[in-house]
């Protein structure tokens, strides 16, 4: 009803004639001879009567708006009200409507808008890695492959020697004046002489550029930077023969690949360093692992021959009380307990003489530390010590957060043997592919038990499941403080 008074006030239109602006001028035009202001007065006369009736038509309406009103029960008047919200949100809905799709349609040009630039910028980045080469120690972005040794020498040292003949040819190279090559024919001021000393000076000058840019890759060449380091150097002498092409300058091929052939030396002359090294280590662990097993089993059998020394003397006296009371219970209990002392002394001091005499002999061992590595990782190796939790103890004290788990300790005659048989068999299940003293496997413990219980011993003992108490006990802790926090 409300839109029915509205639109029929508003179909009842005022005449343009009749506007206030336009009586105004008409009026402001009197000197016009008088008739624009007649015009003018008459339209303002006009008007007047115009709004008058308007005003009564408005009335009028109103007034049989209100009779309709009147006449309309509470249920008509509710479901006017209600017609009227309803056409109000068909409206809102059909805005609401229309401004998501063209929030949609914006949102969907600026989407393919990113992926054409990110395209652009993909393409871009693969061109630029295509020309990026990178030697440098804090920024390194290009794959490097595995190498190939070219040489196999037995020795850091043969290495070594073989470096100093190379750098020797380069020097018979540069003294032959083959290291670099120029052109002849060159003049400087019609002087050929003049000439050839500018290109001399030349070679010489972009001689060095490549000397230094070469000393400075290989001194810094390593494991994953040698394939970009090969080819810078190549690079290197491409420029030079760019910078003297005028003068038909470039780096002979015979220098360039003594240049090659000292990059591949230097590199595996360290990689072989750093074997002896290793090699060395491991020597040295083994010495002191063998004067540690030798420094106890002197104090072993001190203590035990001491001991028995005690318990000797003590059984002679016991034996002269006997004899002058055979019958006597206490005293043949006595000697019995004392037999049995020395019994167990002799037994420990033959074990000392046997692990004296095999030195071979000692213990395997299979560990884990779940709180440091994760699951099905295993460390696998081998110990002589009288007493192998001394090696489990060292191995986790401060290098790692949580102590090592035992799973299983196995004594063996021949306990190196049965350490390599072990790591043969997970050779391929390494986390360290490259250092073989880095004896740890990604393999479960039901892998173990199976080669150790077929090629060695099926009576072998495992736990299952670690204690790893000091990692369990952190992770209730984390736990309990993340819900109090």
């Amino acid at each position: 009803m409300d839109n029915l008074s509205e639109t029929s006030t508003c179909n009842f239109k005022t005449p343009w004639y009749f506007s206030t602006p336009l009586i105004c001028i008409l009026c402001a035009a009197w000197f016009l001879y008088g008739i624009p202001l007649l015009i003018g007065i008459i339209l303002a006369i006009l008007k007047s009567r115009n709004e008058k009736k308007l005003a009564a038509y408005s009335q009028d309406l109103s007034q049989k708006y209100a009779d309709v009103q009147s006449l309309l029960t509470p249920e008509m008047q509710d479901a006017h009200k209600l017609q009227l919200l309803v056409n109000s949100l068909h409206e809102e809905e059909a805005s609401a409507n229309k401004n998501l799709a063209d929030i949609k349609s914006e949102i969907q040009r600026a989407i393919e808008q990113k992926q054409y630039d990110l395209e652009n910028i993909e393409k871009q980045i693969s061109e630029k890695k295509k020309e990026l080469i990178c030697v440098d120690e804090e920024v390194l972005v290009q794959e490097f492959g595995l190498y190939t040794p070219q040489y196999d020498f037995a020795s850091a040292l043969d290495y070594k020697e073989e470096l100093a003949k190379i750098r020797q040819t380069q020097k018979d190279l540069i003294r032959d004046k083959k290291a670099v090559l120029g052109s002849t024919d060159w003049t400087v001021n019609d002087s050929k002489a003049k000439g050839r000393k500018m290109v001399s000076d030349t070679q010489k000058l972009l001689l060095r550029a490549f000397n230094n840019e070469c000393d400075d890759l290989i001194d810094r060449v390593k494991y994953t930077n040698f394939d970009a380091t090969l080819d810078r150097i190549y690079k290197s002498a491409e420029t030079i023969s760019k910078l003297g092409s005028i003068m038909k300058i470039s780096i002979s091929q015979s220098y360039l690949n003594s240049k090659v052939k000292e990059l591949r030396l230097a590199f595996e002359y360290r990689q072989k360093k750093q074997e002896e090294k290793e090699e060395q280590k491991a020597a040295r662990a083994e010495q002191r692992e063998q004067a540690r097993l030798q420094k106890e089993i002197d104090e072993q059998r001190k203590k035990f021959e001491k001991e028995q020394s005690h318990y000797q003397t003590a059984f002679e006296k016991l034996q002269l009380q006997i004899e002058q009371n055979p019958d006597n219970a206490d005293l043949l209990k006595k000697k019995e307990q004392l037999e049995n002392h020395l019994s167990d002394i002799d037994k420990a001091l033959s074990d000392i003489d046997y692990r004296q005499a095999n030195m071979r002999a000692g213990y395997v061992y299979v560990i884990s530390n779940i709180g440091a590595f994760g699951e099905n990782i295993y460390k696998i190796g081998m110990t002589r010590r009288l007493d192998p939790q001394d090696r489990i103890d060292e191995l986790g004290d401060a290098s790692v957060p949580f102590n090592f788990d035992v799973h299983a300790m196995i004594f063996s005659d021949d306990a190196p043997a049965l350490e390599a048989a072990l790591h043969r068999a997970f050779e391929d299940r390494k986390l360290n592919m490259v250092n073989q003293r880095r004896e740890f496997f990604n393999v479960t413990l039901d892998e173990i038990k199976e080669v150790i219980r077929q090629n060695f011993d099926k009576t072998v003992e495992f736990v299952d499941v670690p204690n790893a108490e000091q990692y369990r006990v952190s992770q209730k802790l984390r736990a309990e403080k993340k819900l109090s926090a």
